[in-house]
């Protein structure tokens, strides 16, 4: 019975709140606030499928959201300044998409070699590279904000408000990432190391089984990730600064808690991840459809429910 709760839980809280919206705001069911619900909960959202893979494998990363202000400060930079020579089309944004996957990856791979083979902790190293981050896009807008030249915004708009059959991109490629993920992490070797990591990894070393190499691939993969939601960022606003992506690093983790994978590491899910990343979606949507609870308390609500997931895997491990 306590294994089926934990399975069912955060449907039950996903169930619970579309109710509570629903009754709150007529126009909570409306297919315009639940494409902008999708649209909006998709950064996070593919973030938070790596986050997954970090976690599993007995990791943490800090830094997703300065890493992402950070890579949409370059990817602006690298198209305006191919603008000329490439004009505003399909070049210009594949240069852009290519320096985010680009900058993505070795950001990820940076945390991962400090953590396995120069052996500092996640923590330290994700909250040294989070600050580093954050101060090397403040840098490049001299304090300011980074700005995409006007005349591509028309040309990168499509990334994000376009779409197939009326379902937006985020959504589309949201929807993707947590498909290959759960495969991944359910059928592939890489998950099930992941998971052997993350549960003993000396066990996972007699059982040969390269736990350096997993727990690098695990950032290197959140960071190609975080370029991905980067990529589909950008086109939303069009510019970046040191503000871009505050809050991220937690609302990520906090979805990956919420949807029951261990803090610890050893064991992971997906689709619960997902299933997170909906019902915190869903509280900002909530709060902002009613007056009830300021917005501004969003930060302080997510906060709480870390700490309560966390309590509550405490107490599933001490009765198991």
């Amino acid at each position: 019975m306590t294994l089926d709760l934990k399975v069912l839980g955060p449907i039950l809280a996903l169930i619970v709140l579309i109710a509570v919206g629903a009754s709150l705001n007529e126009n909570f069911l409306s297919a315009g606030n639940i494409t902008n619900v999708l649209s909006r909960s998709a950064f996070i959202g593919i973030i938070a499928v790596g986050m997954t893979f970090v976690i599993t494998a007995g990791g943490l990363d800090l830094s997703v959201g300065s890493m992402a202000a950070f890579i949409a400060g370059l990817m602006i930079l690298v198209m305006n300044g191919l603008l000329d020579t490439l004009g505003p089309g399909l070049p210009l944004v594949l240069a852009g998409m290519v320096t985010a996957l680009v900058v993505g990856t070795l950001a990820g791979a940076v945390n991962g070699f400090l953590i396995t083979t120069m052996r500092i902790e996640a923590f330290i190293v994700t909250l040294g590279t989070m600050g580093i981050y954050r101060s090397l896009v403040t840098w490049l807008a001299d304090g300011g904000t980074l700005s995409l030249d006007f005349g591509m915004r028309t040309v990168i708009r499509p990334l994000y408000y376009g779409g197939i059959l009326g379902i937006a991109w985020p959504i589309i490629v949201f929807a993707l990432v947590a498909v290959i993920g759960e495969v991944v992490m359910r059928r592939a070797a890489f998950g099930r190391h992941a998971a052997a990591v993350g549960s003993n990894d000396q066990v996972a070393r007699y059982s040969s089984v390269n736990v350096n190499r997993v727990r690098l691939l695990t950032y290197v993969f959140l960071g190609i990730l975080v370029g991905i939601a980067t990529i589909m960022y950008v086109p939303r606003l069009g510019s970046a600064s040191s503000s871009t992506g505050v809050l991220w690093e937690l609302e990520a983790i906090a979805a990956v808690i919420i949807g029951g994978t261990m803090l610890k590491g050893g064991f992971g899910r997906v689709w619960s991840t997902v299933i997170g990343v909906l019902i915190l979606s869903l509280i900002d949507n909530i709060l902002n459809l009613t007056d009830g609870v300021s917005p501004y308390l969003n930060g302080a609500i997510q906060g709480v429910i870390i700490i309560l997931a966390v309590i509550l895997q405490r107490e599933r491990k001490a009765e198991g």
